[in-house]
């Protein structure tokens, strides 16, 4: 199993480097009371982001009074601190800084080249979205990349494990500008964070992105992989309009003449699989989205559908054969339940065929 990353982080030996770091511009600084501070009864106990939280908790019991005295230590050590023992800083000036509001922001600017700020400036936009907006799209210009993506990924409206920001849920007027400017960034890392952007925001404004990315396409290859990875929401629940802005139209020259399971029964932990026929009965070759759903059966007995891409391409006149794998491992982030389960076949977004079959918990069906 995995380690925990809360025992990799923030381990003895990162504390010791953060305080001596600390020690070498800040000579005053008690190292001792630091590490009593830190090691307190439930440390042990504490998770990642609590542990962060705990450290920075430290610093400002440990650092100057004044609060731009503080930064001014943290800002000469952010190059020497690694891993995400770095989040500790950004993570100080959103838990100490919103009184001081414009040296912040300057801070957290400075801190995103060496981490991330991205979960540290939502309480600034929260406080103040319009000041803070502008901000953000001032940081486009930045002749460093991480600068350019934290303005970006710290506006995202459903940023995952993030402070909301439910005015830009409800209006992302002030998001777009920033997406514009980036949309063709010469670094890879800052047009993911659009591709992103633009995904929470089609999850709340649909017919908006839809028209922006349509305004968008063509304009070159990297912004065309933005849009893609922009729309993958809407694409995999088959969005009529966001199909179509790639040239998927609607299968319905395409028919599916078999749909077949491994096995009925599957023990939860073994592996299945599946084939398709697919048979293209146009004259001319069509463009294909093939992906497949599961409708995994949850702890309470309801179902939840979950769609895995297969492939996209051009299919010939004629039968095609498709085969793929199942896997039925728990994981961290899905636990398998007995009970019957749907697998469906999706073409173009349009659910073609169904199948059912049982996870059990030991290779037969269980009576309730």
């Amino acid at each position: 199993m995995a380690e925990l990353l809360k025992n990799i982080f923030f381990t003895n030996e990162t504390i010791k480097s953060l305080s001596n770091a600390v020690k070498r511009v800040y000579p005053s600084f008690d190292e001792i009371r630091f590490k009593k501070c830190i090691y307190s009864d439930d440390w042990k106990t504490l998770e990642l982001k609590q542990k962060m939280r705990h450290v920075s908790s430290c610093l400002h019991q440990n650092l100057p009074d004044n609060y731009y005295d503080s930064l001014e230590i943290l800002e000469k050590i952010a190059p020497e601190i690694k891993g995400f023992e770095a989040m500790t800083l950004p993570d100080f000036v959103e838990h100490y800084g919103i009184e001081f509001f414009n040296r912040s922001l300057e801070a957290l600017a400075f801190f995103t080249r060496y981490s991330s700020s991205e979960f540290a400036i939502r309480p600034f936009i929260r406080k103040d979205q319009k000041k803070v907006m502008a901000f953000m799209f001032k940081l486009t210009d930045s002749d460093h990349e991480w600068v350019r993506r934290f303005s970006s990924e710290g506006c995202r409206p459903r940023l995952p494990w993030a402070v909301s920001l439910p005015q830009l849920q409800k209006d992302p007027s002030q998001v777009l500008p920033i997406l514009e400017k980036l949309k063709d960034d010469p670094s890879e890392t800052v047009r993911k964070s659009v591709a992103n952007n633009l995904n929470d925001i089609s999850k709340d404004h649909p017919d908006l992105v839809i028209k922006l990315c349509r305004k968008w396409i063509g304009e070159s290859p990297n912004t065309d992989k933005v849009i893609k990875h922009g729309l993958r929401t809407l694409l995999k629940e088959g969005k009529t309009e966001a199909l179509r802005l790639f040239g998927y139209a609607d299968p319905d020259q395409i028919e599916i003449s078999l749909l077949t399971l491994s096995k009925g029964i599957i023990t939860i932990g073994d592996n299945g699989s599946f084939k398709v026929r697919l048979i293209n009965k146009d004259k001319i070759a069509v463009k294909l989205r093939l992906e497949y759903a599961i409708y995994y059966r949850k702890s309470k007995g309801q179902l939840s559908k979950k769609v895995f891409q297969i492939i996209e391409k051009e299919f010939a006149p004629g039968i095609h054969e498709i085969k793929r794998k199942l896997s039925f491992q728990d994981m961290t982030t899905r636990k398998h339940y007995p009970g019957e389960h749907f697998l469906s076949f999706i073409i173009n977004g349009k659910e073609m065929a169904r199948s059912s079959f049982h996870l059990s918990l030991s290779g037969s069906i269980e009576k309730k």
